[in-house]
């Protein structure tokens, strides 16, 4: 009888001292199925330090995006009067509740969490995968990419306690997979392997003529009426995102300036701001090639504009989701973002979870809040995504589906026509947005049957608009090339928008800020309509550009002045 007792008072005191055994878990998160390309390799090792982060509920987004319409919508009464810090943060910030029932279950299981974004949203802590798995009753498992050979610890699915699920948005990473062709910078050359530069013989002082094979800064000016009249406004910054340690080269944008911008001092440069760890080295060799045609067609088209590269370092888990959630974290946590942001980087939205697609376009709607234009190139895999082909339904790609940030697709020649790999289509995880349902409901009326099963009709549409992305010249690592991509329409229509915040800004006005209301209402007619051409992928032939908005084009290609006026200035 004694020895009975022992035993069931040590069994209370082992229950005591596992606190998971005393809670009930509740399946929070899951995938069906390991994304295409993927093959498990067995368990993950079990003193392997991951780093997780996790997302907690946000007192009131739904008010934080009433707020984002009513300051960008150009009929609405609060139109231009972006949110301060404070304010944005009051509709972000979790509740004291909810901070502290999180931060108790960690506690208990000897986790000290830090928060990683201004409004306390995001926590941050490392455990090695045994701890992981007991913690999320989840299967931390190698999965390694067969085409590149990249490997990546993620689990199928994970729980959390069914008392936090209210509080707890997410847990990362788990069921979200890394996009191994985000890894590369999105440009594709023409000609050479993927990456590389094509030799061009354009010389500075190219006739416009040359702007049908070779597309230069004067040809982008020629082609929207860009003026190069210099902004005066220090205040108007225009940033640009730098991840994958693909790094910016000061010595490149000089000689591109004195072969290009004549009309510019060669000593114009860029500011630099780092974070994750991120650096900026200048040797020759370490120039990259996204990070020099980004910086090179801001400063170079943005005449006057302050440009600033933020280059992200890679201080976390794997893959790139992070460090598109830390850049907008640390711009939040600025007292003055850039009043525009270019990102030529994204990924398949099939290989994120819809929490984390949620999490991180809401990241969007607070800085859009803020008065920041958001920018992202549609991607190059035309209806399959993100530079990939095997697929037999359309992929769209993230963050173009996110409808609070513009998406930028690609056109090609002169006169202008869609760039067969310019990337559009629906969002199978955000709905038509309210701003673009007339022009979305139009292209599906002409569409009728077409690619039918093959997408989402009722998803958020993208891209936007356009921009020309098809031989482009920069100067890389000190030579002369022609790139392709919507990485190139991205920067460039992130320029026109900077100098109409110039004249915004000199004339009293507050900037654009988030710009799709205003694009697909006030604006609509400004845009140069690309009826031609289409953007084949997964074996068919995508979608046909037609007057109008469509999926390979968006709106179409700006008319600065036209553009300008629009915006009252």
């Amino acid at each position: 009888m004694v020895a009975s007792t022992f035993f069931l008072v040590s069994l209370f005191a082992l229950a005591l001292g596992n606190p998971l055994s005393r809670r009930t878990m509740q399946l929070h998160e899951s995938r069906d199925e390991v994304p295409e390309g993927f093959v498990q390799q067995g368990a993950a090792p079990s003193d392997t330090m991951l780093k997780m982060r996790i997302a907690l509920t946000q007192n009131n987004i739904g008010g934080l995006q009433e707020a984002l319409m009513d300051v960008s919508t150009p009929s609405s009464a609060l139109y231009g009067q972006h949110l301060s810090k404070e304010e944005v943060e009051a509709f972000v910030t979790p509740s004291a509740e909810t901070v502290q029932a999180v931060n108790a279950w960690l506690s208990e299981n000897s986790i000290s969490a830090t928060t990683i974004s201004p409004a306390g949203d995001w926590l941050a802590f490392e455990i090695p995968v045994s701890k992981a798995n007991e913690l999320l009753d989840a299967d931390f498992t190698v999965f390694q990419h067969t085409e590149t050979g990249d490997q990546s610890i993620r689990t199928l699915s994970y729980s959390v306690p069914s008392d936090l699920t209210s509080h707890i948005e997410l847990v990362h990473p788990t069921i979200t997979f890394p996009n191994p062709f985000a890894h590369l910078p999105v440009v594709v050359s023409p000609g050479p392997a993927k990456g590389a530069v094509k030799p061009s013989n354009l010389s500075s002082d190219a006739v416009p003529a040359s702007c049908a094979t070779t597309i230069t800064p004067t040809c982008v000016q020629d082609l929207y009426g860009i003026p190069t009249t210099k902004a005066t406004e220090s205040s108007n910054q225009l940033g640009v995102s730098g991840f994958i340690e693909q790094f910016a080269n000061q010595q490149d944008l000089k000689t591109f300036l004195t072969n290009l911008r004549p009309d510019l001092p060669s000593t114009t440069v860029f500011t630099l701001q780092t974070l994750d760890g991120g650096s900026n080295p200048q040797t020759n060799s370490e120039a990259g090639i996204e990070a020099d045609l980004d910086t090179q067609y801001t400063v170079g088209i943005a005449t006057g504009v302050p440009v600033v590269f933020i280059s992200v370092g890679e201080r976390f888990q794997d893959g790139a989701l992070e460090g598109f959630l830390d850049i907008i974290n640390f711009l939040l946590g600025e007292s003055n973002p850039p009043h525009v942001l270019t990102t030529s980087y994204g990924q398949n939205e099939n290989t994120i979870s819809r929490a984390l697609a949620n999490q991180l376009c809401n990241a969007y709607a607070q800085l859009g809040a803020r008065g920041t234009s958001i920018l992202f190139s549609s991607g190059d895999g035309g209806v399959a995504g993100s530079q990939t082909t095997r697929c037999t339904t359309f992929l769209s790609t993230f963050p173009s589906g996110c409808p609070f940030m513009t998406s930028v697709g690609a056109t090609t020649g002169v006169p202008e026509t869609s760039a067969s790999f310019s990337s559009g289509g629906f969002s199978n995880f955000f709905g038509t947005a309210s701003y673009q349902t007339s022009a979305v409901s139009g292209y599906l009326a002409t569409l009728g049957n077409t690619n039918s099963g093959k997408f989402n009709r009722s998803g958020r549409a993208f891209p936007d608009v356009a921009a020309i992305g098809d031989n482009v010249e920069i100067v890389f690592q000190q030579e002369s090339g022609l790139v392709a991509g919507t990485s190139c329409s991205s920067p460039i229509f992130a320029s026109i928008i900077s100098l109409i915040n110039d004249k915004l800004v000199a004339a009293g006005k507050s900037p654009l800020g988030f710009l799709n209301p205003f694009l697909y209402s006030t604006a609509a007619s400004t845009f140069t309509d690309i009826t031609t051409g289409n953007n084949p992928g997964c074996n068919t032939n995508g979608f046909p550009a037609t007057a109008g908005w469509d999926p390979v084009t968006g709106l179409g290609t700006p008319n600065f002045a036209a553009l300008a006026a629009a915006a009252g200035v």
